[in-house]
């Protein structure tokens, strides 16, 4: 009995399926998709977490010389009732302490941030008239996540002091600040140039000269203001008053009185020192056993923390810094003698960890076909091998439309797509495969024939897909930090089944079509006339006794139930850790100390140089940087955290760098936890 053949003009999904499978547009839609999703892959900025939009606010109140319970009574409960009147505001964290209150205020994730702004502006401005007399008005500073550095640059020297590093990276910050896409640029260490003026009491009053007075008068003259302008042939030239002091002999000279007729100067009364600050910060850089031989010792460091603007591709941006500073290598601005570390490079990271997944996601597609080629044949795999990458490509252009950026978390969406993408296409193959090598189908028409197999399937094949899409679309709205942060794998998961399944109908079938032969060789058949391979006869010979015998298909059941017990057992007796993600294989990590306040600078110092030599054993630590009174550059979860407000004697932190992770056996984690074990 032979099947119908279907006419050409059969309508729905079948005609639909017949006009692409010997449509000359279906190779060019291939094509467009495959450049499209390329295009779409160079043009998304590669970044090491996702971008999250969660509008958090610094506020800062001061009110020196009131008392951290005037404060809290005065400010911080006015301040907690009035922001929680801002439709959208999830937290408020308040700390008041004397001289001053700091507010957190944080919206919901995916406020608008400008909505979110204007709205927190709005009400501080119209409650001005209820701050207490003394206060001054408040300072409010935004944070985001483009404020995390991408990029941090260690600078050391042999020779060179504390003033002279900062005032070197200070001129070098300018050249990276002038690179299109660099946000903020912050100095962490060094010493900065201070005059300082210590005043004796004596000379004073024997001047009639108040301390006060002396202050206010230095504060006058150090302004620059305009003075006028001269008219004189052929032009008009403004002039200014330059007040600033440029040394210290100039600011000794400067005459702050009049005594008994006579002009006072300042080096008559104070004693002027050119110097560096004496602030209460230290940061310092050591070389562990990764570093080389050539790297040993201890340096006074100052770090170049660098952030990139919203949008920008963090891999191009640090690949540019970087050429910038090897083209002043040499120069007034990067001395030979003046070294430099990298120890923070998201771009690099971003860079590696996108390309080793992509890879991955290669080796998985590679793998894929193997499995086919191994089941339905070579041909087959080659028609599973054109349908996938053109799904991935429609989904990485989803990725590029939406939004997204190239992180561990689309790309791990991709790689989880990959595992029910295939599904569609394999079942596409296999029936058209099928179909082939049904005898009735031996003198039909090969369209004829792919068409029929298509559409068989098409049911199921859409019942199938919506399915799997009702399971995992409803992921893509749940709240709170974790909502957008696993947003692209409900979204990558959902538009891969729709392409996919777009493709099954589409590019399979043609495909199929002109990749596909008919198997001339002779096989036994089964009751349908279908010739039987030898997986299928292996299936046959294997399933028969268990759907026969009763005896065997208990021990058959029985067996599934103890592994699958086996397998539950396996997370309480916790042989298997749950967690939403892996563990990521980093080059840093930070040790927080936090010593009772009072500590001084110097004892704080102590005690994180000596954890710094415990970390400085182990094998795969390239460096450590010692922060004291100072933060480290922070990641992200130091903005949630606040560590940059971290800027008091009795705190501190080391900035751990390890060697790259081809080069060592063990993962971040691994290190850090024995690391705690050492440290404690």
């Amino acid at each position: 009995m032979t099947a119908p053949s279907i006419p050409p003009s059969s309508g729905g999904f079948a005609g639909m399926v017949r006009f692409f499978s010997d449509s000359k547009i279906t190779p060019l839609l291939v094509i467009a998709g495959v450049l499209l999703g390329a295009f779409s892959l160079r043009q998304l900025p590669r970044e090491e977490e996702p971008q999250i939009v969660v509008p958090i606010y610094d506020v800062f109140v001061a009110w020196p010389g009131a008392s951290s319970p005037e404060i809290e009574k005065r400010i911080v409960e006015l301040g907690e009732r009035k922001f929680w009147e801002i439709p959208g505001v999830e937290y408020i964290y308040a700390t008041a302490r004397a001289d001053g209150a700091m507010f957190i205020v944080r919206f919901k994730v995916g406020q608008d941030l400008e909505r979110s702004t204007v709205n927190l502006y709005n009400k501080i401005h119209s409650n001005f008239d209820f701050m207490p007399p003394g206060a001054a008005l408040p300072l409010v500073k935004p944070r985001s996540i483009d404020d995390v550095p991408i990029l941090a640059l260690t600078f050391h020297s042999a020779r060179r002091s504390a003033l002279d590093l900062r005032a070197r990276v200070a001129r070098l910050r300018q050249e990276i600040n002038a690179i299109p896409h660099v946000s903020q640029t912050t100095l962490i260490g060094g010493r900065q140039r201070q005059f300082q003026v210590f005043f004796d009491p004596a000379e004073l009053a024997r001047r009639s000269i108040t301390p006060l007075e002396l202050a206010e008068r230095l504060r006058a003259a150090n302004v620059r203001a305009p003075a006028g302008h001269l008219e004189s042939a052929p032009r008009r030239v403004a002039v200014d008053t330059d007040g600033f002091f440029l040394s210290r002999d100039e600011l000794a000279r400067l005459v702050v009185g009049v005594h008994e007729g006579r002009a006072v100067t300042l080096e008559e009364v104070a004693r002027v020192v050119d110097g560096p600050d004496e602030e209460e910060r230290a940061v310092e850089i050591r070389f562990g056993p990764a570093a080389g031989p050539n790297a040993s010792g201890a340096r006074e460091a100052v770090t170049l923390a660098i952030s990139k603007r919203k949008g920008a591709n963090a891999t191009f941006l640090s690949n540019e810094i970087f050429e910038r500073l090897a083209a002043l290598r040499g120069t007034e601005l990067l001395p030979a003698d003046l070294e430099w570390t990298v120890t923070r490079d998201y771009g690099h990271t971003a860079a590696e960890k996108s390309n080793e997944l992509l890879l991955h996601m290669g080796l998985a597609i590679f793998g894929v076909g193997l499995l086919i080629a191994w089941a339905l044949g070579l041909r087959a795999a080659g028609v599973v091998l054109v349908a996938i990458p053109t799904t991935l490509a429609l989904t990485l252009a989803i990725f590029h439309f939406f939004g997204f950026t190239v992180n561990r978390i689309t790309l791990f969406a991709l790689i989880f797509t990959i595992g029910i993408l295939v599904d569609d296409p394999i079942v596409s193959v296999e029936n058209i495969v099928r179909h082939l090598a049904l005898a009735s189908n031996c003198a039909r028409v090969t369209l004829d024939v792919v068409v029929e197999a298509i559409r068989e399937i098409i049911s199921p094949l859409v019942l199938a897909t919506l399915a799997v899409i009702a399971a995992i679309l409803p992921m893509a709205f749940v709240g709170g930090l974790m909502g957008p942060y696993m947003r692209p794998i409900p979204i990558g998961a959902t538009a891969a089944m729709v392409f996919s399944m777009i493709v099954s109908f589409t590019v399979t079938p043609w495909a199929a079509l002109r990749i596909l032969r008919r198997d001339s060789k002779t096989r036994p058949v089964d009751a349908h006339g279908v010739q039987e391979d030898a997986l299928t006869r292996l299936y046959r010979a294997f399933m028969r006794p268990l759907l026969t015998d009763p005896r065997k298909r208990f021990f058959f059941l029985a067996g599934l139930g103890v592994l699958l017990l086996l397998s539950v057992a396996l997370i309480p007796l916790k042989a298997v850790r749950l967690k939403m993600l892996p563990f990521d294989n980093k080059s840093e990590f930070q040790v927080i100390l936090d010593m009772p306040e009072g500590t001084p600078l110097e004892r704080t110092r102590a005690v994180l140089s000596a954890m710094a030599d415990e970390v400085l054993k182990l094998p795969e630590v390239r460096d450590v940087e010692i922060h004291v009174g100072t933060a480290a550059p922070y990641n992200f979860n130091g903005l949630v955290r606040h560590y940059f407000l971290r800027d008091q004697p009795h705190q501190g932190d080391l900035q751990v760098n390890l060697a790259p992770r081809n080069r060592r056996k063990r993962q971040s984690h691994p290190i850090a936890e024995s690391l705690r074990e050492r440290l404690n």
